[in-house]
């Protein structure tokens, strides 16, 4: 069997805030009652949205919540040649093309990418790069939600994975650093779904095993409005540690009348890995901080 490695994959473009917080926990439980590995990756392939000192920021709520992880921290930053090398096997392969079209563009003709350039042979220069989509499968198995379906529509789309301004995509970015870090499980947000889906066609097309993936509620202020640093989410406090992980705690269904904010924020996670399991989390996409009696 393949061993067990879990990550938790920020993106440097504010502090963690308390639905980023539930999201760590329950990957990092996850992981550490499968007796796994747990890695802490920096996603910063887009560099127009990091900001500076952030990732140490980020790293620092997480060892102040108890959540410590194994391994180096890798930086998306540091792994432009491997993005290239398998952006020069899809070319070899002639699995990419180069595309033109603008979001504008895009949205003009409809809601998704319906494949205009595809044939056109354009130049790689100045233009973005997208994957010719053969699978075109819209449905995958989740570890909590069970069966889940995506639009057919967008499944059909032909994925960006360089953009004009020679950025790596994220979802190519993410998948060569999963292949290369062995993950096995993907816990995240069920806000992407969506993305599971493009980013398993690309394990397809690099000839891969995806990852086991486990999508849990994520935390909103009202219906389809979660927490995000979009929408200016409040950091949560390392000195309000103990107080963050009851909350946090009753927000993935763990009964904490018997937690006190006096514990140690190491206590309260070594209790949390004795005590949490998966069927207690609520099988839905979104969590109502109201629901979960979280502050």
């Amino acid at each position: 069997m393949q061993a067990y490695v879990g990550r938790f994959a920020p993106s440097p473009s504010g502090p963690l805030h308390f639905g980023s917080l539930v999201c760590a926990l329950v990957s990092f439980l996850h992981a550490r009652q499968a007796r796994g590995k747990w890695l802490v990756r920096i996603e910063d392939v887009d560099t127009t949205r990091v900001k500076i000192g952030i990732d140490t920021v980020i790293l620092s709520q997480l060892l102040a919540h108890g959540m410590h992880w194994d391994d180096d921290i890798i930086y998306q930053t540091d792994r432009q040649h491997a993005y290239q090398g398998a952006l020069d096997t899809l070319h070899k392969q002639q699995l990419v093309y180069a595309c033109a079209c603008t979001r504008q563009a895009i949205k003009s003709k409809g809601k998704y990418y319906t494949g205009t350039c595809r044939h056109l042979h354009l130049p790689w220069e100045n233009n973005a790069i997208r994957v010719f989509n053969t699978c075109q499968n819209n449905t995958f198995n989740d570890m909590h939600l069970g069966e889940i379906s995506v639009d057919p529509l967008f499944c059909s789309e032909d994925l960006s994975i360089k953009r004009k301004d020679g950025v790596f995509a994220y979802n190519l970015a993410v998948v060569i650093d999963d292949i290369e870090q062995k993950v096995s499980h993907i816990v995240r947000g069920a806000d992407l779904i969506e993305t599971t889906v493009q980013q398993r066609h690309l394990y397809s097309l690099l000839s891969k095993t995806p990852p086991h993936y486990f999508h849990l509620p994520v935390i909103s202020t009202q219906p389809g409005q979660k927490l995000s640093k979009q929408n200016h989410a409040v950091a949560i406090d390392n000195k309000q540690a103990p107080s963050n992980l009851i909350n946090a705690f009753a927000a993935i269904g763990l009964s904490c009348h018997s937690l006190t904010e006096r514990m140690s924020a190491q206590e309260l996670i070594h209790w949390a890995v004795n005590h949490w399991s998966p069927t207690l989390l609520a099988k839905r996409r979104e969590i109502l901080i109201s629901d979960s009696n979280t502050v």
